[in-house]
Formats: structure tokens, C-alpha cells, sequence
């Protein structure tokens, strides 16, 4: 099943409205907004987002891995849409595993 970026969207807008309190969220969140320089969150807002997702998804979106990945000027830069793209990567890589537990095989297809 393919997960849905606009709801997910909508569902981390509403985390950064919460987080921010509406201070430097000027206009609708997208996916081109940028977390830094649109919205000027900080790093306790992006420890208070990312324990948002963990209270959300579960360890299923593990957004300090994901941040881990990227160098210092792709996280200055960082986008609303990467994470959103990265949160429906993990919930579709979840739901494809939790279909092969059904079927009695493992992450990789193999039997368990």
C-alpha cells in the first residue's frame, strides 16, 4: 500500500505549527518550505519535531538517522518534502515487511 504525502504533509504542518506556535510560520507549509530559513526553527524545535514523529510513527520513522545522513548545508537547507518523502519511504518499507511477517517470510522474502 502506498502511503499518502499529503497526509503526511498535513500531519508534520501541524507538528511545526504546535512546535512554533505559529511564530515564523508565515503562509501554508509545502513541500518546498524549507525548515531553516522558511519556518527558523532552531534545534530544540527539531528535537521537539522529531520526538512529534517518534510519538506518531513509532521507531518506524527514525528521524535522527535520517538527519545523520545528510551534511551540514543539505540540513541547513532542508526541506519540508524531503522529510515527508523520507517518512513515506519508511511507513511503505514497514508496511511491505509487516506483509511478508504475514506471509510467513522475513524482510528480505526469505522464509523465517
Amino acid at each position: 500500500m502506498s502511503v499518502d504525502q499529503a497526509t503526511i504533509l498535513a500531519e508534520v504542518a501541524a507538528m511545526v505549527h504546535a512546535i512554533r506556535d505559529d511564530a515564523g510560520v508565515d503562509g501554508e507549509i509545502t513541500m518546498a518550505t524549507r525548515f531553516q530559513d522558511d519556518l527558523e526553527m532552531e534545534s530544540i524545535d527539531v528535537i521537539s519535531l522529531a520526538g512529534r514523529l517518534q510519538a506518531r510513527y513509532g521507531n518506524v520513522v527514525n528521524f535522527a538517522q535520517f538527519v545523520a545522513k545528510l551534511d551540514l548545508d543539505s540540513i541547513r537547507q532542508l526541506r519540508v518534502g524531503h522529510l515527508v518523502a523520507h517518512i513515506a519511504t519508511a511507513l511503505d518499507g514497514a508496511d511491505a515487511d509487516a506483509g511478508h511477517a504475514d506471509a510467513g517470510l522475513g524482510p528480505a522474502g526469505r522464509s523465517a
